[in-house]
């Protein structure tokens, strides 16, 4: 399967580089991700196109539990550079939820407006990072990202970060990490960020915007990259602090989700 999406040509090459399997059928790809199983994205479907109707859908689904059998969640990634989430209506009358995001990159960056610097701003290095990245993963968050997902999920970006194959940076605020993301080489020329978080209590204070130019600088300064990419869910106001430091709209990536029972 030829993938079109920047954003899913990314994501998978930096599911491979940690650890993932991504099995080619031809009409469609398998994501397994044996080190971290509840991982719902790591585990799930490439699509080459939305379904057509319910009867397609319904297919897709059945050949996402013959191929994933042990996964009680359904996740689909399907393949393309437009579209909307009622593109997915069919998944939809399934039960699943639609989400369109938006592919965004930049080749170039600048300051945002209102950069915040009393925080300190670094790479994750010792263990303590790590187990504050734990924390942070898990904090405001409801489904999916308990402590055993978020430990596996941070050991392995910590395998890349080791691996050579980037950086996750954090800011720090009187020692405490309260907002961090990583950027990593998916092909030459070509970095992806992943994974933006800033803890609620320090939402708003221009944390992230900062935090992002910084490790925007270090993609385009030190690795090298040519272009950036970062995956947006258009209904969030973090889209408007990417496009401050620089990051234009380009693709839609279109996905649909069902979490596990309970």
């Amino acid at each position: 399967m030829d993938v079109r999406s920047l954003g899913l040509r990314t994501e998978l090459a930096l599911r491979t580089l940690a650890g993932s399997l991504v099995e080619d059928r031809g009409d469609h790809l398998v994501v397994r991700t044996p080190d971290n199983p509840t991982f719902w994205w790591g585990s799930c479907l490439v699509l080459p196109q939305a379904p057509a109707n319910a009867a397609s859908a319904r297919r897709w689904l059945a050949t996402f539990e013959e191929a994933l059998p042990g996964a009680a969640h359904r996740t689909f990634w399907v393949d393309g550079v437009a579209g909307t989430a009622a593109d997915l209506e069919p998944f939809v009358t399934l039960g699943l939820t639609a989400e369109a995001s938006v592919v965004m990159t930049a080749r170039s960056v600048h300051a945002p407006p209102h950069p915040q610097r009393r925080a300190g701003y670094r790479p994750l290095v010792t263990d303590d990072d790590w187990a504050q990245q734990v924390e942070l993963s898990m904090v405001g968050e409801e489904v999916g990202h308990d402590r055993e997902f978020c430990t596996r999920q941070a050991a392995a970006d910590r395998r890349l970060v080791d691996g050579g194959h980037g950086r996750w940076y954090g800011a720090f605020v009187d020692g405490s990490l309260v907002c961090s993301m990583g950027l990593f080489t998916a092909s030459p020329g070509l970095a992806r960020f992943q994974s933006v978080k800033t803890h609620p209590d320090h939402r708003g204070q221009g944390l992230a915007g900062t935090l992002t130019h910084v490790v925007a600088r270090f993609g385009l300064d030190e690795v090298g990259a040519r272009t950036l990419v970062m995956v947006a869910d258009p209904a969030c106001l973090a889209i408007r602090v990417y496009r401050s430091v620089g990051f234009t709209d380009g693709e839609v990536l279109l996905a649909a989700e069902r979490p596990p029972p309970g």
